[in-house]
């Protein structure tokens, strides 16, 4: 097998170097490292642009749907903890002093 077939194989693809035969950068080569910072900013400054701020009653919902959802986790995780702790006490005879 020649590494022209290798490199050709389905499983490992030739490498781009980002440069054409004469030693040029190709066209779509990838940016330098200050290029892709500010190709990072302009992609952040146009996704800040997309954002829809909620109106006041959409954010009054929101708010109180979270907070009642805070609020029932929490009633779960007591729950659970006074039923564990129950168990772990009956399971292993909580109830006596420790001595010392």
């Amino acid at each position: 097998m020649t590494d022209t077939a290798a490199s050709s194989s389905p499983d490992r693809p030739a490498k781009k170097t980002g440069k054409d035969a004469s030693g040029s950068k190709a066209k779509g080569a990838r940016p330098g490292f200050f290029g892709r910072i500010a190709l990072f900013v302009r992609q952040i400054i146009g996704e800040l642009r997309k954002v829809v701020t909620p109106t006041r009653k959409e954010l009054v919902n929101y708010t109180v749907v979270v907070l009642v959802f805070v609020i029932i986790m929490i009633g779960i995780t007591v729950a659970l903890d006074t039923v564990f702790g129950l168990g772990v006490g009956w399971l292993f005879g909580g109830s006596g002093s420790v001595e010392k």
